[in-house]
């Protein structure tokens, strides 16, 4: 926007490199160029103001397919004004010497101007396109088609506008049908979907499965190894029965052959004993055998009185010793 600063009767402008100025006194062109700065008289004096920076202008607009389908395009189109002389003689775009704002509105001009030309090539692409085929690959088509017709639009070239670029967002049918086109593609997800949830549980299945056969076959091989355990402990106890039968055995018959060995120890000293006793007791009564009767009954009254209990008090009376005494004397004759 041109910036004017006024003074008594003479007014001051200036402008951004972005905009061009055409100021023209009497009818006669006496500025013409982009980011000027000059005085004017405002009462003789008429400008433009024509921007040279580019523009968005964001398209949307309705349209149906060969198959008779409303859809909606979304799209942009860059834009530009490349001959500001030419395009100040076709739209209007003067700015009031006072405030310096446009009298009119010239980008809203061009802008209906560029929206029914890329609407009337969009269009009449659509209108030959399936809705299928529209919805995958008419983003790029449209483009291109928008693009080609409004560069060969000669009211734009007339008019100084040169389009930049076009951009396609987005092409959609209307909600019903949009969800009628899913419903398939939702299906077939959905389908896909199911069948990765039946092998998942088929393979939880399978590995649980396996994990059990697993868990089983450990099972009988400890059930096996165990009842290889008891029956070695059994080989082994019963081992440790025999050896211990084979010891006792052993003991037994070397503590039989120890007694019978003491025995006939004790059974041969018991004979050399008897022996012995029975020659001491044959040359005892040899010895004896010489006496006479009156020292044997000494000897043996000896002996009685040695194996008599002791004896405090003896009483001998005639009766007792008169028989003896006859004896001894007729021993004595």
């Amino acid at each position: 926007m041109a910036v004017i600063t006024r003074y008594p009767l003479l007014r001051h402008l200036r402008v951004e490199p972005t905009s061009h100025i055409r100021a023209l006194r009497g009818g006669q062109l006496v500025q013409d160029g982009p980011g000027l700065a000059f005085w004017f008289l405002p009462l003789t004096a008429a400008m433009s103001e024509i921007p040279l920076d580019d523009r968005e202008l964001p398209l949307l607009f309705h349209a149906r397919t060969a198959d008779f389908q409303d859809v909606a395009v979304q799209a942009t189109v860059t834009y530009r004004i490349a001959k500001p002389a030419l395009a100040a003689q076709r739209i209007d775009f003067s700015i009031d010497t006072e405030t310096g704002y446009w009298r009119s509105a010239p980008l809203e001009q061009v802008a209906g101007i560029l929206t029914e030309s890329a609407q009337q090539h969009g269009l009449a692409l659509l209108a030959r396109t399936m809705l299928a085929t529209a919805l995958v690959d008419g983003i790029s088509t449209v483009r291109d088609c928008m693009a080609a017709g409004l560069a060969n639009d000669t009211r734009l070239a007339q008019t100084g506008i040169a389009v930049i670029g076009v951009r396609v967002v987005a092409i959609r049918p209307e909600p019903e049908v949009e969800r009628a086109l899913q419903t398939p593609t939702r299906e077939q997800v959905q389908q896909e979907a199911d069948r990765a949830t039946f092998e998942r549980r088929a393979l939880a299945v399978e590995r649980e499965r396996a994990i059990g056969e697993n868990e089983l076959q450990t099972k009988i091989e400890l059930a096996r190894r165990e009842q290889e355990l008891v029956a070695q402990n059994g080989t082994n106890e019963r081992l440790k029965t025999q050896e211990s039968w084979a010891a006792d055995a052993i003991a037994t018959e070397a503590q039989a052959r120890r007694e019978v060995q003491l025995a006939e120890a004790k059974a041969q000293a018991t004979r050399l004993m008897g022996d012995a006793e029975a020659t001491a007791e044959a040359a005892r009564l040899a010895a004896y055998r010489d006496l006479s009767e009156a020292t044997l009954l000494g000897l043996a009254v000896k002996e009685l009185a040695a194996n008599l209990p002791k004896i405090e008090h003896l009483a001998l009376t005639p009766d007792l010793l008169a028989p003896v005494l006859a004896r001894l004397g007729a021993g004595a004759s």
